[in-house]
């Protein structure tokens, strides 16, 4: 259950990660010479692994006057725009780069109805430090494909307690130019005239709040004034090209919780005669009838509440009436999810957002509130009855693998539902939000007939797990990941959902994964529970899971590492120092000559051979992890924001990879088990490495590292142990923060999977079109057709032996040394070192079965032995004839 965010961006920036800055230069061995950088990104196809969800949502918006137009806003995890073709969510804020990593923290969504091109976004993750830059307003003219953003001179809180309520950002249905925003922190109410270019404070709101969940936290996280939480405008109040003259606000304080104005925001009042002692987590208006309807909860959510009521304010007598659907005494939760049914505007329906037990609740009535039906009731306790039927077969790991007691059932209808619409042109159908997904139906008025209707997820496309560790072996399942909040899970089939998370045991959060190299059946992770052990181990690869046992004294995850040959395992838990064992964890011993807290990992051709870090040391065990020595290496960074990796198939060679602005940041490498590194001065700044399969034609496995080169932030590949670089992702895919976790697949050249805070499990395949097939559906024929003393002429001829069409392609190989092209005709190409990659020209991209494509180039250096070892269409080998 959904009860925590992972914060994996914040424990980096409070290590100095995310703060630039040129390092300092220290090693013990010779440095190489600079690295050669392409910052031009060489084109790749990005998707993601699909989970579908795995996150909070805590805002769903549908647009008023468009049909279909519908967007959803994450906590951590960016914004998305649903796509009714494909019945799946487009993500939109993608483009956000890692200097600004907060800002795919979304407070909150507004879609203009009077233009519904017209989108705006409030940005920022956290209010206090943890997040380092101030929030933001991003505005889109088309409907989220492009943004541009105006800086706020203070923080917004995508991810802090109360981000559920709302919403705070609204555009006036009369004069599309006027939006508010509330605010938190105490900064009150904001107004744009301009159409959210400019933003000032109204100076006449008179209440900026006064509510905090702990007053007394010291981190600033739930201490934080949560502010002003909603503007509601009454559209009757107006007419068009003038602003609605009534506007309702809702702000943090029990006291005075809703506030109105009748001038256009010019003077502000507090509702007469309101009920006090709740927090207002939600103001939706029924023009039609003259109704707000009020969401009111004991705390600010989003996991607490413990009392709630409903509200309906009649907007022309200032009438209050209490129209809660069960009586205060027998309430043990809050109300949030507030919806009104546009088609049919007596139709009210509200979640019980924080009954965590048995389940969340959803209220309906089809009378404004005079009376009230539920989804579910008791028949005699502890058997419950359901209007409705859950289908998760889309997400068949929503049911957790659970097996609970009634009245818990599983898959639950959710929790945390915050989020609540029923779609404004369809009664029928209706999306809530939940912790770990989007559930919706479109049959929601068989609930009226009392007919079972079917909920299922409504959430493909939409992908927010916080990702903490990568592993790509190289046979069985080729990914393996742990997550934060849902454990993490074994993908066979990157476009396919898997069928159950990692369980037996389940953790709420995997901290760390390894195989081992030579019997990469043999898997082990780690992470946090709320009881049991926090380790776990696989004989199939991740297939199945038996627990281990903890040493003693262990209380969450840590880093883990497998032996090559998978009969020994080192583990550096929370609550206790690093330990050591044989078999699967049956005892543990304790390690000597290392410090607590040490990242640990182990070599991946000395079965004997582990490896650990600590404040700018590093440790080398030889004998299996009983006993580990420091090495002599200096200049490395000296904070524990390190993530290194010991190269396959080679005894002692590492790269290491991590720092700070304040110190020693960036890629190191060593040949001699960790007793000397040499930094790579080309690259500034690095915080993760990943090996994958080599190119065609070299030896040395290509290296991934998330990081700045040549004062450029990307997702960088070298093809020639880090000699050269080329940047692979580009300014529309940077996913905030990237820095958990980077691993290359061994068995396909060029993909690549990246860990992202909130946006899943990312994987990139070179070219820009579909997936070529299988590895046995291209043909390559290569002929050097003219030669002179210092250059030659070579044609190519590229056929689909497949038996679907490609759709643009991209087919890579290497030259031997001093070889570069020139000229190419019926692509285009790029180069780095001696790499390249050609892909189709507009017109030739599409290749039906059995047909061929062309090209040819010029190029500088000798003919002889210039015909390539190997061609690789998308990441994958053709047949060289």
């Amino acid at each position: 259950m959904r009860r925590t965010r992972v914060l994996t961006a914040v424990l980096a920036l409070a290590a100095g990660l995310l703060a630039g800055g040129s390092p300092a230069l220290a090693a013990d061995a010779p440095a190489p010479a600079p690295a050669a950088v392409s910052k031009a990104a060489h084109t790749y196809t990005w998707r993601n692994a699909r989970i579908d969800g795995g996150g909070f949502v805590p805002g769903i918006v549908f647009n008023r006057s468009e049909p279909d137009l519908a967007y959803a806003r994450t906590d951590i995890g960016g914004a998305y725009r649903w796509q009714e073709s494909t019945q799946s969510w487009i993500p939109l804020l993608d483009s956000v780069g890692w200097d600004d990593w907060g800002h795919t923290g979304v407070v909150s969504i507004a879609s203009d109805s009077a233009d519904p091109d017209r989108v705006y976004a409030a940005v920022g993750t956290y209010t206090n430090d943890w997040d380092p830059g101030n929030g933001a307003v991003m505005r889109s003219a088309d409907r989220g494909a492009s943004w541009r953003k105006t800086a706020l001179p203070f923080k917004l809180g995508g991810n802090m307690p109360g981000r559920g309520m709302g919403e705070r950002l609204a555009v006036d249905p009369h004069d599309n130019d006027v939006l508010y925003l509330g605010a938190p922190s105490g900064h009150g109410l904001w107004r744009s005239t301009d159409a959210g270019v400019t933003w000032s404070q109204v100076t006449s709101f008179p209440n900026p709040g006064n509510y905090a969940e702990d007053p007394d936290d010291e981190s600033g996280y739930a201490s934080d004034n949560q502010g002003v939480v909603w503007v509601t405008f009454d559209e009757s109040t107006g007419t068009a090209g003038s602003p609605a003259r009534t506007v309702y606000v809702g702000v943090a304080d029990k006291e005075n919780a809703v506030y109105r104005s009748t001038d256009a925001g010019a003077t502000w009042e507090r509702l007469a005669g309101q009920p006090t002692g709740y927090l207002a987590h939600k103001g939706v208006l029924d023009a039609e009838n003259g109704h707000l309807y009020l969401a009111y909860s004991d705390t600010g959510g989003p996991y607490d509440g413990g009392k709630g009521r409903l509200y309906r304010y009649a907007t022309a007598t200032g009438t209050w009436t209490d129209i809660s659907p069960v009586a205060e005494a027998d309430t043990y939760f809050g109300f949030s999810g507030l919806t009104v049914d546009r088609q049919n505007p007596g139709t009210v329906m509200a979640t019980a957002y924080s009954s965590w037990w048995p389940d969340t609740q959803i209220f309906r009535s089809t009378d404004s509130g005079a009376t009230w039906t539920q989804a579910w009731r008791y028949t005699s306790y502890p058997e419950r009855e359901n209007r409705y039927v859950m289908d998760v077969s889309s997400s068949p790991w929503l049911t957790w693998g659970a097996n609970p007691s009634p009245p818990e059932q599983t898959p639950k209808l959710g929790w945390m539902t915050e989020a609540l619409e029923i779609d404004p042109f369809d009664p029928d159908r209706m999306m809530y939000g939940t912790g770990a997904t989007v559930y919706g139906t479109e049959e929601l008025t068989n609930w009226d007939d009392d007919t079972p209707f079917t909920i299922r997820p409504m959430v493909r496309g939409l992908e927010e797990t916080a990702v903490l560790d990568l592993a790509s072996p190289p046979s069985g399942a080729p990914l393996l990941s742990a997550l934060g909040d849902i454990g993490g899970f074994r993908h066979t089939d990157l476009t396919k959902v898997p069928s159950m998370m990692f369980t037996q045991p389940n953790f709420t959060s995997t901290t760390s994964l390894d195989f081992a190299e030579a019997d990469p059946g043999t898997v082990v992770r780690v992470g946090h529970a709320d009881s049991g052990p926090h380790v776990a181990f696989s004989t199939d690869n991740g297939a199945n899971w038996f627990a281990g046992t903890d040493p003693s004294g262990a209380s969450g995850g840590g880093t883990v590492a497998a032996s090559a040959d998978g009969g020994r395992f080192v583990w550096s838990p929370e609550g206790a120092g690093v330990h050591h064992t044989t078999g699967f964890g049956t005892s543990w011993s304790a390690s000597r000559g290392i410090p607590a807290g040490a990242v640990v990992e182990s070599d991946r051709e000395d079965p004997e051979t582990f490896y650990g870090f600590k404040s700018g040391r590093f440790y080398v065990s030889r004998d299996g992890g009983a006993t580990f020595e420091a090495s002599q290496a200096t200049g490395l960074p000296a904070g524990d924001s390190v993530r290194f990796k010991a190269l396959p198939g080679t005894a002692g060679e590492i790269w290491l990879a991590g720092g700070a602005s304040d110190g020693p940041y960036g890629l190191w490498h060593s040949t001699d088990f960790g007793k000397t590194f040499s930094k790579l001065p080309g690259v500034e700044e690095a915080d993760t490495v990943g090996f994958g399969k080599a190119a065609p034609g070299a030896s040395y496995q290509t290296l991934f590292t998330s990081a700045r080169i040549d004062g450029v932030r990307g997702i960088y590949r070298s093809t020639d142990a880090g000699a050269s670089w080329v940047r692979i992702n580009d300014d529309a895919h940077q996913w905030g923060w990237t820095g958990a976790a980077v691993t290359g697949d061994p068995r396909v050249f060029g993909r690549v999977y990246v860990a992202t805070n909130g946006r899943g499990v990312i994987y990139g395949d070179p070219g820009g079109g579909t997936d070529p097939g299988p590895s046995d559906a291209c043909e390559v024929t290569y002929r050097v057709t003219n030669a002179w003393g210092d250059g030659f002429q070579a044609d190519v001829r590229l056929t689909n032996t497949g038996t679907a069409a490609w759709d643009g392609w991209s087919l890579a190989w290497s030259f031997p040394d001093g070889r570069r092209i020139a000229h190419l005709w019926n692509g285009t190409h790029t180069q780095s070192g001696t790499s390249v990659t050609v892909r189709n020209a507009d017109w030739n991209r599409a290749v039906a079965p059995g047909a061929s494509v062309a090209f040819g180039f010029t190029a500088s250096g000798p003919s002889a032995g210039a015909t390539p070892a190997a061609f690789a269409l998308g990441g994958r080998e053709c047949t060289v004839k």
